[in-house]
């Protein structure tokens, strides 16, 4: 059975969601087994909490319960649906303080600069898409003048929503908002690393829902997602992780013939020219790595080429900046820097590592120094790392690492520098730093990326489309477009007198 809240680690909130059981139908319910899988702490390697160890059973149960409330929850008209939506987003931000506590100690990120954003940030897409409602609308046909053509916007149906660990409620939200004011009910799928923070925001969420409309299921890949991902009541499914993972779910997805969402991996290039504002560049590298995520994002500015005349200095102010950053205890409110996700994750950062370290005529530049504290496990501590003058063909500049490793290369001619950034499978997100406009605009217009900016590197904001080209994954999120085309069908209707 589920462990007693009791039995963990106190929270500081007055729920249960350390406990985390399966969310179905408006109630808090032990898995099937009725068997639980520990969620650690990655700073300390201490249990925080236990979750719902679901399979096809616990997934049967949560789609049956979203497709019954899915009729009741379509016939709520639209601009209702997104005052819901609104208060529970209100809700969020008066819970966040518990929200981001329990997210830091799940994930090692640091609540100051990551985790706190990340409830703030979640609460602002719920908003957005809130006030999206009405334009759920269709259009007036000019097919014959006897004849009345409009077109109309229907739900889809159940909505499977699968997120990865490293931006946990950021990614729901991006899911679940638009799926929701679009008059679909969902299931989300939480990462087996961080499920207990989505589970107290969901249910938060949920208070202001009717029962089935949002259900919250824990698990593996194989013995609850690729159920969900199977199930024939699943009508869509949005997911956000690996591009191998990606790949089994789009090719499952296509045996129903349903549409499918993808947000996989990225190797962002980030390119400087000789006329960059330098601290700026230098501060948006720092910020586009995302070391203060540790590096664990797919659109980190893991791919850094600065042109040969500000190269050295570029480097070395980048370096001098990176160890100003303090790696530490998640929940210090002076730490910059937490840990890495999991034992796993960081053998593969350090496998990454140790090529590097490796390649002749490679310099290594590691930046920052490991916690010196003893109620702290320093397994998954892992320090900024620089690699400069790294050859093209190195795994380091071809595969998404996930984790704190920028490779910093020197360029000369632009036509070549354009061409290097696009020899990539990926295609999610890039950045051009110039004061050049010119330059500017035929380097965005030419890199082959979804999510390109000049002079600064942000993360994903409402209102911004955003989705990578090639292996990067399909469809868009965080806009408008992202709700009519993804979470909403379009039928047409002809009137005859």
């Amino acid at each position: 059975m589920l462990a007693d809240n009791t039995d963990l680690i106190q929270p500081t909130c007055s729920n249960d969601s350390y406990a985390g059981g399966h969310f179905i139908a408006g109630q808090l319910v032990a898995a099937a087994s009725d068997e639980t899988f520990v969620v650690t702490n990655p700073a300390t390697g201490r249990e925080v909490g236990r979750a719902a160890l679901g399979n096809a059973r616990d997934v049967e149960k949560a789609v049956a319960a979203a497709a019954k409330a899915r009729q009741q929850w379509a016939a709520v008209p639209v601009r209702e649906r997104g005052a819901k939506l609104a208060r529970g987003a209100t809700r969020l931000l008066e819970q966040a303080e518990e929200i981001a506590r329990l997210l830091a100690l799940e994930t090692g990120k640091a609540i100051r600069t990551e985790c706190r954003p990340e409830v703030l940030t979640a609460a602002d897409i719920g908003t957005f898409y809130a006030g999206l409602g009405s334009e759920l609308k269709g259009e007036t046909l000019p097919f014959r003048p006897d004849l009345l053509s409009v077109t109309i916007r229907e739900p889809l149906g159940v909505v499977a929503a699968i997120l990865p660990w490293n931006v946990p409620l950021v990614l729901m939200m991006l899911k679940i908002a638009p799926a929701l004011v679009a008059g679909n009910t969902v299931v989300v799928k939480t990462a087996e690393e961080a499920p207990l923070a989505t589970l107290m925001a969901a249910r938060i969420l949920a208070e202001e829902l009717p029962a089935g409309v949002l259900n919250v299921i824990h698990g593996f890949g194989p013995e609850c997602g690729q159920p969900l991902v199977e199930h024939p009541l699943v009508a869509k499914v949005t997911f956000t992780g690996s591009q191998p993972v990606g790949e089994t779910i789009y090719a499952s997805a296509a045996r129903k013939l349903i549409p499918v969402s993808l947000e996989l991996g990225g190797k962002s290039p980030m390119i400087v020219m000789a006329d960059a504002d330098l601290p700026k560049a230098v501060a948006g590298a720092i910020a586009g790595m995302r070391f203060t995520r540790q590096g664990q994002s797919c659109t980190a500015a893991s791919r850094i080429y600065v042109h040969e005349t500000i190269y050295e200095d570029f480097l070395t102010r980048l370096a001098a900046e990176t160890r100003k950053l303090k790696i530490g205890d998640p929940l210090d409110e002076t730490t910059d820097i937490g840990t890495i996700i999991s034992q796993d994750q960081m053998e593969r950062i350090t496998h990454f590592i140790a090529i590097g370290r490796e390649t002749p005529n490679v310099r290594m530049i590691v930046c920052g120094t490991a916690p010196d504290d003893a109620n702290l496990d320093p397994a998954l501590f892992a320090l900024p790392t620089l690699f400069a003058d790294i050859p093209d063909e190195s795994p380091l500049m071809r595969e998404e690492i996930f984790g704190p490793v920028a490779c910093v290369v020197p360029w000369s001619d632009y036509e070549d520098v354009l061409e290097a950034a696009n020899d990539t499978d990926f295609g999610l997100a890039a950045s051009v730093w110039t004061n050049d406009l010119a330059k500017a605009l035929d380097a965005t217009r030419r890199l082959d990326a979804g999510y390109v900016q000049v002079n600064q590197n942000l993360t994903i904001q409402p209102n911004l489309s955003y989705g990578g080209f090639g292996k990067s994954g399909l469809g868009k999120e965080a806009s408008l477009e992202a709700m009519l085309e993804h979470f909403s069908r379009k039928k047409t209707i002809v009137f005859a007198g």
